[in-house]
Order: structure tokens, then C-alpha cells, then sequence
């Protein structure tokens, strides 16, 4: 069975005059992602690879986030394909992804990863939120015949104690 980690980067700042892909993350944006990661870690899979936008604020949140769940690195890239908003491209990547990997995390962007969540999950999501994480588990074992899945679980910043 494949299961996918969607997550979405944390709340970005428009306080600098830089590009969309280099926009940092805001302090709410770090804690948020500091408070899913340890969600995660208490009861979430053992992440066999994970892939993030090129997008600093994605590619920021992807850092926090796997370093606080003691995920090792070198299972980790960033990839272009990822930067995307309509899913059209994230739907294509993950399709394509190596059969080796069970269990994968990608960080990304809306509006993206909210239409892929009620795509391939089996609930409605309005709207994942910044930092927020869905996990989907695919009756499938090959990544180019993922359909709908079950959504397993959702960790969203507003539902966690701060």
C-alpha cells in the first residue's frame, strides 16, 4: 500500500519585496510547523522519502518539519515539479514516483494540495490550511495507479494546543 503525506508550507510573510518563490516564512509559519511535526512524530508513519517545492517557504517548512521527526536527509530532495497551484503538476510527480517508496512526503502549495486531498482522500477538505497536513493511504502498490484513497489523518495548526 502507498501512502502520501501532503503538506502545505506555513503562513509566508509579504513583508519583503522578493519573488513569490522567495518569500520566508513567518514566525507563525515556524511555530505551526514546529507543532504539526511533533503531531506527527507521536503516532504518524515512518516517512520513506520526502520531496519539497523549490519555493523557500515550502523548502523552509520541509526543513523544520523533518528535522523535529528525526527524518534523515539524504531521503530528501527538492523538485521543480512541486511548485505548483492547480495540481495538475503534483498529480503528475507523484504519479511517477519510485516504486521503492511506500510512504512519501511532498511540502507544497495551495491550491494544489487542497484539490489533490478531496481527490485522492475520502473526505472533504474546504481548505488545507498553511502548515496543514493530510495523509492518505492508497489501496494500490504501484504510484501510476493511485486513485482515491483514505484519508488517515489531517493535522491542522488550529486544532493543536499551543
Amino acid at each position: 500500500m502507498k501512502q502520501l503525506i501532503l503538506m502545505r508550507h506555513g503562513k509566508s510573510s509579504w513583508d519583503y519585496e522578493v519573488s513569490d518563490k522567495d518569500r520566508p516564512l513567518q514566525e507563525r509559519g515556524i511555530k505551526a510547523a514546529h507543532l504539526v511535526a511533533k503531531s506527527f512524530k507521536e503516532d504518524g508513519p515512518k516517512i520513506d522519502f520526502a520531496f519539497s517545492s523549490p519555493a523557500n517557504r515550502a523548502l523552509h517548512t520541509s526543513q523544520i518539519f523533518l528535522r523535529d521527526i528525526d527524518f534523515d536527509l539524504e531521503n530528501f530532495k527538492v523538485d521543480k515539479h512541486l511548485y505548483d497551484f492547480s495540481g495538475d503538476s503534483v498529480d503528475g510527480f507523484v504519479k511517477r514516483l519510485d516504486n521503492q517508496w511506500d510512504i512519501v512526503a511532498i511540502f507544497g502549495h495551495n491550491y494544489a494540495f487542497t484539490s489533490l486531498a478531496n481527490t485522492w482522500g475520502d473526505q472533504y477538505i474546504e481548505n488545507v490550511p498553511t502548515a496543514g497536513l493530510v495523509h492518505i493511504q492508497f489501496n494500490a502498490d504501484d504510484w501510476s495507479k493511485i486513485s482515491t484513497g483514505t484519508t488517515k489523518k489531517t493535522i491542522f495548526p488550529k486544532d493543536l494546543k499551543q
